[in-house]
């Protein structure tokens, strides 16, 4: 990735997707933000898509893509995976409430904000939960041969 691009970069792997959000080396707030991200996002794109096409081959997942500058943040590209659950009539009587009342076009919407809804208000807790994570998967791997 060419090092002009970002002041700071930030990746994050999940399953399905490598997320790359990185911070435009530029001085911006609202919408003249937003603007400088509209234009690196266009400007770039041949070169991301290279990049992407690559990093996917390499390690199998699909490769995102976001900017930041100042208190704007855009994601160009990301995976909205789909996610299987099962919920009993409680649960679901929670998402129908949500769409009824209009806070989410369908019970799929008011599951994924209630997911981010958790995320915000758990945020330190989640964090706290990754690093113990893994600490024991470093524990595992530093174990003894079988």
């Amino acid at each position: 990735m060419p090092k002009a691009w970002f002041s700071e970069v930030e990746v994050t792997v999940d399953r399905e997707e490598i997320l790359v959000v990185g911070t435009l080396a530029e001085e911006a707030d609202g919408a003249e933000a937003e603007g400088r991200i509209s234009r690196f996002r266009a400007e770039t794109r041949a070169e991301r898509i290279e990049i992407a096409e690559e990093a996917q081959a390499r390690y199998q997942r699909k490769v995102s893509w976001g900017a930041r500058l100042g208190e704007s943040e855009a994601l160009f590209t990301h995976v909205a995976a789909p996610v299987m659950t099962r919920l009993r009539q409680p649960e679901r009587r929670v998402l129908d409430t949500l769409v009824d009342a209009g806070v989410a076009r369908s019970r799929s919407d008011a599951l994924a904000w209630s997911v981010q809804l958790v995320g915000e208000h758990a945020d330190e807790w989640l964090g706290q939960l990754r690093e113990a994570m893994a600490e024991v998967d470093k524990l595992r791997s530093d174990g003894p041969g079988l």
